[in-house]
């Protein structure tokens, strides 16, 4: 596009005298856009008739910006921002990631005003961003990326928001749980790529920083177990109804591979192995993951050949799996068929 650098513009306007500028500026305010003509008023308004800049904590109404999210949320579940609803305009459906965007701020706001309504509406929108991993809320093949929503940042400032007014155990009773809920291996963007994607981390992670000592990780994996207990007992759904509860439970343990590993080695020497035996065999957890946490489990105890054994299951369901190929060679078990075969693949046998 041709146009006009800055001198070049003042010195085309330096033959007008003070008539003819007017006469300009007023065409362009009455025939521009309304982006245009609000631009023109602002700079046309006087300094002191202004609006002074407020903080935070002057303009954040905790209450209003919980009715918002949970109005918001409670469209999305209903498909109002998919399908042709009219309390959903079309352009609001296509706009959809800036009102995301700006809940999700106000939230973060909230929190400073009042812990607990700020807590509840950043819960409702992490929970939806959880969501948007299985079901097709908006118009977008990848929700969380085109939100630049970071599901693991507002996990960490709702957890260290958590410590101050309820204590480490008021922290853990409601962290434990939604380390559960909210905890997902490959992220929460689709695609597992791009800017969004490379700012996330495990929260398995998040949680690491903010247990400091032998005392915070043994009364947070008692949490943790009693979480895990309610489960088994049917307390909770399955995360996608149209799958089966087996399948939750090896998906469950796969998104939770992380934080199973942390717990096994920060408690190796924390005299604490029943609860390390009522982790590698509770019945809310199932799969290859599993079976591969009692393997680490049966190598930690001595138990080499518990963990051979096991460490073969885990390769004869998942033969490419790299992470349980390295632990074979660690303890020398023999590879069955498959993961041998991959692995003669991979160094060109």
């Amino acid at each position: 596009m041709q146009r006009m650098n800055r001198e070049q513009f003042y010195a085309t306007l330096a033959p007008l005298d003070e008539e003819r500028l007017k006469k300009t500026l007023w065409t362009l305010y009455w025939r521009g856009s309304a982006q245009l003509r609000e631009r023109i008023e602002a700079e046309l308004t006087p300094e002191e008739h202004k609006p002074a800049a407020k903080s935070a904590k002057q303009t954040v109404d905790a209450q209003s910006v919980l009715d918002d999210v949970r109005r918001f949320v409670e469209l999305a579940r209903a498909g109002a921002y998919m399908a042709g609803d009219r309390r959903v305009s079309p352009k609001e459906r296509t706009r959809w990631r800036f009102t995301f965007t700006r809940l999700a701020e106000d939230a973060k706001a909230a929190l400073a005003v009042d812990a607990a309504t700020g807590a509840q509406a950043l819960k409702l929108l992490i929970d939806l961003a959880d969501e948007t991993c299985d079901y097709d809320y908006f118009r977008s093949d990848d929700p969380m990326a085109a939100a630049r929503f970071v599901v693991s940042d507002a996990v960490a400032l709702l957890w260290a928001t958590y410590l101050n007014p309820y204590g480490f155990s008021g922290f853990a009773e409601r962290a434990a749980p939604e380390l559960i809920r909210w905890e997902r291996a490959y992220g929460w963007t689709r695609r597992g790529d791009g800017p969004t994607a490379e700012k996330e981390t495990t929260l398995a992670d998040v949680l690491a920083r903010l247990l400091r000592g032998i005392d915070a990780w043994l009364d947070f994996t008692d949490r943790y177990l009693s979480a895990l207990d309610r489960l088994a007992e049917g307390g909770a759904k399955t995360r996608v109804p149209w799958r089966d509860t087996g399948f939750e439970r090896r998906e469950r343990a796969r998104n939770l591979a992380t934080w199973h590993l942390l717990v096994l080695e920060r408690l190796a020497d924390a005299e604490a192995d029943d609860r390390l035996e009522r982790l590698v065999t509770h019945p809310a957890l199932a799969g290859p993951e599993l079976r591969y946490l009692r393997a680490r489990l049966g190598r930690q105890r001595g138990e080499t050949d518990t963990a051979r054994a096991l460490i073969r299951e885990c390769l004869e369901e998942l033969p490419g799996h790299t992470e349980f190929h390295d632990f074979a060679r660690e303890v020398g078990a023999e590879l069955p068929g498959r993961a041998q075969h991959v692995t003669d693949q991979l160094f060109g046998r």
